[in-house]
């Protein structure tokens, strides 16, 4: 399985994500043209879902939100994290992030 969307850094990992914001609830969708697709229960004005982003990947991967940063595509969909940890590996982000069976 190719896990082009998340890519091993030096102390860290790269995550491509495209989000879609306005969303009932905040969840992955899974991965579509080598991004990871998410719902975010946030709107797009004012820095509102790239909040909500960080959030959500701190939390569900266990790291502090000052680990997570956008790197690229602060006003777009498609989006590039950067998540500072040294014991995140590609396989685990996938296995914390994907939904079973996907």
């Amino acid at each position: 399985m190719s896990r082009t969307w998340c890519s091993a850094l030096p102390g860290g990992v790269r995550l491509a994500v495209q989000i879609t914001p306005n969303a009932k609830k905040t969840e992955v969708i899974g991965v579509l043209d080598e991004a990871l697709k998410l719902k975010l229960q946030a709107q797009p004005i004012e820095g509102k879902a790239n909040e909500a982003l960080v959030r959500y990947l701190a939390e569900t991967l266990s790291v502090p939100r000052s680990a997570v940063t956008i790197t690229h595509g602060h006003t777009s969909k498609r989006k590039l994290v950067e998540v500072k940890s040294a014991t995140l590996t590609a396989e685990r982000v996938a296995s914390l992030l994907l939904p079973p069976g996907a």
